[in-house]
């Protein structure tokens, strides 16, 4: 295969069966990301903890959470990077999906045996650059195999899964009083299942050695830096989802301790009860926008506006349970929130695929686009587990989401090259 058919742009659409396997293998990886994020690791570190003051256990959630997004700040790039430049006979991207979901499985059955703050640190930490170097992956995938007629269609069912693979993996883990053990080895087990599918069914033509320049530190230090003068469609971009997804963070991880400290006072299994029912309707409303909008968005040719629309339904949900924090109101702010997620989700990286810098670059262009869902996902616990932790209340942080998704909708107007 020549340097250049390689990083040509895609012209033919991929058929169902290897969107099908693309799609298991993310419900693997939101599975076992977001399980641990939403009940796991919070439940983890509140028995390490054992707090008389229930906001030790949020800010010890925090900062196990913020050392972790240090770490995918690096590897996410990094990781994507490496794979553009991998000669390997099984491919460029094969071989980092493959180590990812390695590293990601094991860190995860490691870190169910820990026991102090500071080995959950460190293994969740592990845990998050295997996810990082999985799907770095992953994503570059797309640009690789898929046309962009098709790539809201595709992203559709990355995103989608997410809704499910946080409802399955919640739902067994509290439903069947699984262990933390148990929880953990769960997660990663299907992972592993979830990702083969499509490893065997990947095509991915390796590169003749020689055919790209090699990594040094040099060119990941002025690689990691793309000019927003000359690439100011990638800049606001990135600056959207930077928002977006911060704005979605702190609207969603610490939502246990909201059911369970807020308002409403639930007790710890009415808390995982009602966390469940609300990540059910907002699993259907993902999976719905996700699949229906990135659909529409490849006939209509429309991206960017639906992206807008949908960060500020984000916005909208979050300030509902600011100003009004009852469980009916939020359940319809889960359906909000999911609606106008999914849609982001989807429609948002197949716009992103199309302000990519450069071709030969795309799994690190993409690595550093994708470090805005992880690090604010990881970093949102310890800034709003500060802002709860002054204020002795929720109101701050879900109207901090609000501001940050609403943002996230006006960063994205200024984008030219696609519509």
């Amino acid at each position: 295969m020549s340097t250049t058919a390689g990083f040509a742009e895609p012209r033919t659409f991929v058929p169902g069966a290897w969107i099908a396997a693309f799609a298991t293998a993310w419900f693997g990886v939101w599975m076992a990301q977001l399980t641990p994020i939403q009940l796991l690791l919070p439940q983890q570190v509140d028995d390490i903890i054992d707090p008389i003051d229930w906001v030790a256990s949020v800010r010890g959630f925090g900062i196990v959470s913020a050392i972790a997004g240090v770490c995918a700040l690096v590897a996410y790039p990094l990781a994507g990077a490496l794979s553009d430049r991998t000669t390997s006979r099984f491919g460029r991207r094969r071989p980092w999906i493959a180590g990812g979901a390695v590293l990601f499985a094991a860190a995860l059955v490691l870190l169910s045996v820990q026991h102090t703050i500071v080995g959950v640190a460190v293994w969740w930490s592990l845990t998050l650059v295997g996810f990082c170097v999985l799907t770095a992956a992953l994503t570059a995938t797309i640009s690789d195999r898929v046309p962009v007629d098709q790539r809201g269609t595709v992203s559709g069912w990355m995103s989608a899964p997410q809704a499910l693979g946080i409802l399955v993996g919640v739902a067994l883990v509290a439903l069947l009083a699984l262990s933390q053990v148990a929880g953990y080895a769960l997660v990663a087990v299907v992972l592993l299942v979830c990702v083969v599918p499509f490893l065997l069914r990947l095509e991915d033509p390796p590169l003749a050695p020689g055919s790209v320049p090699p990594l040094s530190l040099r060119t990941i230090v002025t690689g990691f830096w793309i000019s927003p003068r000359d690439h100011p469609d990638f800049a606001w971009t990135l600056t959207s989802r930077i928002l977006v997804m911060t704005g979605n963070g702190f609207g969603t991880v610490l939502l246990l301790y909201f059911l369970e400290y807020g308002p409403m006072h639930q007790s710890k299994d009415d808390a995982e009860n009602g966390l469940l029912l609300l990540t059910l309707v907002y699993m259907v409303f993902v999976i719905v926008a996700a699949l229906v909008l990135g659909r529409l968005s490849d006939r209509l040719g429309r991206r960017k506006v639906m992206v807008v629309v949908c960060a500020a339904l984000q916005g909208l949900a979050a300030l509902l349970l600011a100003f009004v924090p009852v469980f009916a109101v939020a359940l319809v702010g889960a359906a909000l929130l999911g609606f106008g997620f999914g849609a982001f989700l989807s429609v948002d990286q197949a716009l992103a695929t199309q302000v990519l810098p450069s071709a030969a670059d795309r799994g690190k262009d993409l690595g550093i686009m994708n470090v805005a869902y992880a690090v604010p996902q990881a970093l949102a616990p310890l800034v709003g587990g500060w802002l709860v932790a002054q204020t002795h209340s929720f109101t701050p942080l879900f109207l901090a989401a609000g501001i940050l998704a609403i943002g996230g909708a006006f960063a994205v107007a200024p984008v030219r090259s696609v519509r």
